[in-house]
């Protein structure tokens, strides 16, 4: 395996409201937290952190977004206390030089501005971590391959809050994509990269 030119991590939405006691908390982003700290601490300023951002009101949610929000609606910004959207703390500590990237969506693609900013440096290659497997992870590594990046997603350093998904969606992206894609784990990454 090699990297093709600049490359970047993307930590997907490793925040407050899925490491804690809220209805969104994946149990197991704990386990994962180590390998993804692994990586951002020794590559910071390579490092950009996406963060799910709720609307404030239900009413600011457009088109099917408003009945997903009318579900969670604990989780929107006048129910959710304002720190429940930062970074968990170990990560957060990183932030500068690793940069933090907002977003209302899964993905972090839709409104062109993380495009353009890895563009702009000539970014190549994204490496993915985070959160979680079977929504914003898989939102985030799609719309990698779709701009044509190489994409490389760390197995063990993305988790979900269900075993069966998770599962379903690195047996999917690995063999569907697997011209485009590379799974491997932290530890080979890092031994590619040293």
């Amino acid at each position: 395996m090699r990297v093709s030119g600049e490359w970047r991590h993307i930590c997907v939405d490793m925040q407050r409201m899925f490491a804690e006691d809220t209805p969104w908390q994946v149990a197991w982003l704990e386990r994962v937290s180590p390998q993804i700290l692994e990586l951002a601490g020794r590559y910071p300023s390579m490092t950009i952190f996406t963060r799910f951002v709720p609307p404030k009101h239900l009413d600011q949610a457009r088109g099917q977004w408003q009945a997903y929000c009318k579900k969670w609606w604990m989780m929107t910004g006048e129910h959710l206390p304002q720190e429940m959207v930062d970074l968990v703390p170990s990560l957060a500590q990183l932030v500068p030089p690793a940069l933090h990237f907002d977003k209302r969506t899964y993905s972090p693609w839709v409104d062109g501005r993380l495009h353009a900013a890895l563009q702009s440096a000539g970014v190549e290659t994204l490496v993915i971590t985070g959160g979680e497997t079977d929504v914003c992870v898989l939102a985030t590594t799609l719309g990698a391959i779709d701009l044509g990046y190489q994409a490389i997603l760390l197995t063990d350093a993305v988790c979900s809050g269900a075993d069966e998904t998770h599962d379903a969606s690195l047996e999917l992206l690995g063999d569907r994509f697997s011209v485009q894609l590379e799974l491997m784990t932290t530890e080979k990454f890092l031994s590619v990269i040293a």
